[in-house]
């Protein structure tokens, strides 16, 4: 088959991983409609005559994802499918010389930030002019901002910075621009996302600025929730509670990957702070912004973490009572810090240690979920769902956290819709609930 004229190219974008790597797709695909090439997000119809993978190199799994999905792609270009394969993202900025050599169908691999050199290959041109403009992949009614790309933290087993780079902010008035753009598109909620949004604005504004930008964000018409994502624990800026508390369309959440519980650990991972120091935080939190639902990330398994260890990590989990928990097992990133640790904890260990974390969690999140029976909230509806309404309160992000269901036997409600509804019956993560009219 031979290449077709970029005229007749048709570019499908296959995401994998976070939803930072979203954002950038969908910046992609804004750059390219806006040169006039025909392109799409995860095209249902394979009829793409080229495909741009942007891969995700965050731990094992994530990574074999990206090479089955790379190698899936370069089967198709082998059988004539497609024409060009093109690779980008963490995977492709943190092992492209490898790559390279292992899977030399692929036409071109690309780094995080190798957006205009990309576009090239299309013969396109960064257009600055659409800096701030976005076509959303997801639903209209919720959109992810991301206001900051890298990480300065030196955190032991993390090989974000590795394939991120540095921390660099966006400018305030670039996110205020950005939101206002998605609200004329339908977006009633922002999601804050960052490798580290409590880091936004050292290196602009020469001081830690994420309240000030949060009072912006919360001053743009037709925003009704603000959700921050990914604030990292050492050195929280204070004043972010105060406007969470002040500004009723910034949800009471927050999401704080904490990782581990017992300050033994915590001090191998680097992660600036103690087990005393994250109470005193979490405590201040709660006591700043009464009824605040904290998600949190823990992470079992890290080289050290005896029995002991991982006994003040369920400690941690019991007392602290976080509304929403995810747990991984540690993955041994090369040219990080604890990769030069032995790798001590068996995999099945890892895993015991997890199932145990997740299901304490799940004991957890039902009692939790059990008090919310007969009370009212106001909900956004996601999607319709069978005979159901799938909806979230402002304690849940979307595709991580709990759901509202709702009967759509007797009901029409439209997507994007807030609608107050009251809690009938519960699971460990999801909401059965009733309109309230």
């Amino acid at each position: 088959m031979k290449t077709k004229g970029i005229k007749n190219t048709k570019v499908n974008i296959v995401t994998l991983g976070c939803s930072k790597n979203l954002v950038d797709s969908e910046v992609l695909l804004t750059q390219l409609k806006g040169n006039g090439i025909n392109a799409v997000h995860e095209s249902a119809q394979d009829d793409a005559n080229v495909v741009v993978i942007n891969t995700c190199g965050f731990i094992d799994n994530a990574k074999q994802e990206s090479i089955d999905t790379i190698l899936r792609y370069v089967d198709a270009k082998e059988e004539g499918v497609v024409d060009k394969v093109y690779v980008t993202g963490c995977l492709s900025q943190r092992y492209k010389d490898d790559l390279e050599k292992e899977i030399p169908e692929v036409d071109a691999w690309f780094g995080t930030r190798d957006l205009s050199r990309l576009l090239k290959v299309f013969k396109a041109d960064y257009k600055h002019e659409l800096v701030g403009e976005r076509i959303l992949t997801n639903p209209s009614h919720f959109a992810y901002l991301k206001i900051s790309e890298g990480c300065d933290r030196p955190c032991s087993f993390c090989a974000i910075p590795l394939m991120r780079g540095k921390h660099i902010s966006r400018p305030i008035e670039e996110l205020v621009k950005e939101a206002k753009n998605l609200v004329k598109t339908g977006t009633k909620e922002l999601l804050i996302i960052a490798q580290d949004s409590t880091y936004y604005g050292l290196d602009l504004y020469k001081k830690r600025n994420l309240a000030e930008l949060l009072k912006n964000l919360s001053d743009v018409e037709g925003i009704d929730w603000i959700r921050l994502h990914y604030a990292f624990p050492a050195g929280f800026p204070m004043d972010v509670l105060d406007v969470m508390a002040e500004r009723p369309n910034i949800c009471k959440y927050l999401d704080i990957p904490l990782q581990h519980g017992s300050t033994k650990m915590l001090q191998m991972m680097r992660r600036g702070i103690t087990r005393e120091k994250t109470e005193e935080l979490l405590a201040t939190i709660r006591s700043k912004v009464p009824g605040i639902a904290i998600r949190t990330t823990m992470i079992t398994g890290h080289p050290g973490e005896t029995e002991d260890e991982f006994n003040e990590l369920y400690d941690f989990v019991e007392k602290s009572r976080f509304d929403r928990l995810g747990v991984f097992g540690y993955s041994h990133e090369e040219n990080t810090h604890s990769y030069s640790f032995n790798d001590d904890v068996p995999a099945e260990l890892k895993q015991e240690r997890t199932d145990a974390i997740m299901e304490l969690q799940q004991g957890i999140s039902l009692e939790l979920n059990q008090n919310k029976i007969g009370k009212t909230f106001k909900v956004i509806i996601d999607r319709k769902e069978g005979g159901n309404y799938i909806g979230r309160t402002e304690f849940d992000s979307p595709e991580v956290d709990n759901e509202v269901i709702i009967d759509a036997t007797s009901e029409y409600l439209r997507v994007g819709d807030f609608v107050n509804v009251r809690v009938k019956d519960t699971s460990e993560f999801d909401l059965t609930a009733e309109l309230v009219k």
